[in-house]
């Protein structure tokens, strides 16, 4: 089995020795380089090199820069997304993003954690967990997603938050480590509507 055939199915794989692993991840910080610079007014240019580098990618969408990540082809993004600056995805394994997801910035969606194991973990072991982001979401700034995590749909989750377990759909969620604080009401949902 291949170190990329072990990241795939979550199991403890070694991304700094395979030679495989290697090569894509320096094509893509070369990608990932030359998009960076590229002048915001080149929309269209930087559109073509996300929709090249991703697996998957809506209609409508802007990654504002700097945007970091490994591999690219393990993620996948609906309709109308939005990435404010220096947004980073590890994406050893998928990360699956819905429609009508907005995130702030300096936010980290990290599927790679390392072995416990101090001998594994200095081998360089690690392992990768997909991430599900469901739609209508909202990341706010600073925050951590941790490997394995998935977030409903309709879902906020508060600037500066870690989250690692599952967020269900509907809720604000904040905190270190994230929690549900509760339900998004209907008072939320008009909170800045100012018609009449």
């Amino acid at each position: 089995m291949t170190e990329k055939e072990k990241a795939a199915k979550g199991i403890l794989y070694n991304a700094n020795l395979d030679e495989t692993l290697l090569s894509e991840r320096i094509k893509v910080k070369d990608i990932l380089h030359y998009y960076n610079s590229l002048q915001p007014s080149k929309e269209d240019e930087r559109r073509q090199v996300i929709r090249n580098l991703l697996g998957k990618i809506g209609e409508v969408f802007m990654f504002e820069s700097p945007f970091i990540c490994d591999y690219g082809y393990n993620i996948e993004i609906g309709e109308n997304f939005y990435a404010n600056v220096n947004l980073v995805i590890l994406d050893g394994a998928k990360v699956t993003i819905g429609n009508n997801v907005f995130i702030a910035p300096h936010v980290g969606i990290y599927t790679a954690g390392h072995a416990f194991d101090e001998v594994q973990r200095a081998e360089g072991l690690e392992y990768a967990l997909p991430i599900t982001i469901g739609n209508n979401v909202w990341i706010g700034g600073g925050v951590q997603i941790l490997p394995g995590v998935t977030i409903g749909d309709n879902t906020i989750v508060g600037a500066g938050s870690v989250v690692s377990k599952d967020i269900p759909s509907g809720v604000l969620a904040a905190g270190n480590p994230c929690k549900v604080i509760r339900e998004i009401s209907e008072a939320d949902r008009r909170k800045y509507n100012y018609l009449p």
